[in-house]
This record gives structure tokens, C-alpha cells and sequence, in this order.
């Protein structure tokens, strides 16, 4: 005797074939999408911004003998938590360094002060990175000059000695190991150090 062949009803197939489809689409689309969050991301807070740079600042201030709290707060303050328009792609000069980065730089109008605690504007050449990771270690680079050698951990005895050394030398803002001071306290920043 034969048997007779179960009928499968068509919205079972349906269902079968949805469910293929969409765990083919889940698979393309994790194997085209990034893990993590691309770094050249505009922030939206300055915590956000923290949680982007801070690990990679503290890889490279350790590796330099630098203070990475110094180092997020110096970010935070010249970037305007990655959102000044220097700060973001393409050229990711997160510290206003000024000049040429393998003869790449962005023109823009910045304040200065004249020591005497008076701001004014001039227009300067500011280096383009093409990446937040080349900028960091720029920065880090650049506070190896002699001029720089009283930030470096080994030189001081705290973070404040490191923002004190700052003012004057690296920013002309009179009070800009103040706010450097006040960054690294409100956000925690010791917690990188």
C-alpha cells in the first residue's frame, strides 16, 4: 500500500522562506558593519567623547610618560569635546597643534592671549592628521621637546604640576591649567592615570 504524501501547508513554506531570508540579510549585514563605533564619529557629549579617546589616549601617554587625565582634558578643551570643526574628519587635530603633519595643514581663525589675560584672533596653519590615532601620538610626540619636560609623569609629583607646566609654554591662556584642572576633576579623568 502506498502512502500518502502530508501536504505542507503554503504559510509554512513562507515562514521557512522568511526566516532564511532574514538570517541571510543578518549575516551580510554583520559581515559588512563595523564591531565598534568608528573613531572618526562626531560625539555627542563629552562623555561620549571620553569614552572614544580615553582608552586610546591612555595607550599613548603611557607609552610617552604622560599624564593621560592631562592628556583627555588638553583633547577636550581644544576640540570642544570633537566638535570643533578641526577636530573632526579630515583632519582630527584633537590639541590645536599648529603647523604642518606630513605637509598637511587646515587654515582657521583662532584666540590667542597676549599674556596679560587679553584674547585676540589671528589666522594660523593647524596640522591635519587624517586620523584620530596619528594625532594622539603627534601630541605625545610633541611634548617630548625640553620645553615639555616638566609634564611628563617621571618629572612630577601630580597631574597639577603637569597642567602648570602646560600654561605659558603649550597654550598662552594665563589660566589654562585651570581649566585643564577643572576638566580632570569633573569628568574623573584621574581614572585613566
Amino acid at each position: 500500500m502506498a502512502r500518502k504524501k502530508k501536504k505542507v501547508p503554503k504559510n509554512k513554506w513562507s515562514l521557512v522562506l522568511v526566516v532564511t531570508m532574514a538570517f541571510a540579510l543578518l549575516t551580510f549585514c554583520k559581515a559588512i558593519l563595523p564591531e565598534s563605533a568608528p573613531t572618526n564619529q562626531v560625539p555627542t557629549t563629552t562623555e561620549h567623547f571620553i569614552d572614544i579617546i580615553g582608552p586610546k589616549a591612555k595607550v599613548v601617554a603611557d607609552q610617552y610618560d604622560l599624564y593621560p587625565s592631562v592628556m583627555i582634558a588638553q583633547s577636550i578643551l581644544e576640540s570642544d569635546s570633537g566638535q570643533s570643526v578641526l577636530s573632526q574628519a579630515p583632519h582630527f587635530n584633537f590639541f590645536g597643534i599648529k603647523g604642518e603633519y606630513n605637509g598637511q595643514s587646515a587654515s582657521f581663525e583662532t584666540w590667542e592671549d597676549d599674556g596679560q589675560g587679553n584674547p585676540y584672533t589671528i589666522m594660523a596653519n593647524f596640522r591635519s592628521y587624517g586620523s584620530m590615532e596619528n594625532s594622539l601620538s603627534d601630541y605625545a610626540m610633541f611634548l617630548q621637546k625640553d620645553l615639555y619636560l616638566g609634564v611628563r609623569r617621571s618629572q612630577t609629583l601630580s597631574y597639577q604640576d603637569a597642567t602648570a607646566a602646560l600654561t605659558g609654554t603649550y597654550a598662552t591662556d594665563t589660566s589654562y591649567g585651570h581649566k585643564l584642572n577643572d576638566l580632570i576633576a569633573r569628568y574623573q579623568l584621574t581614572r585613566f592615570d
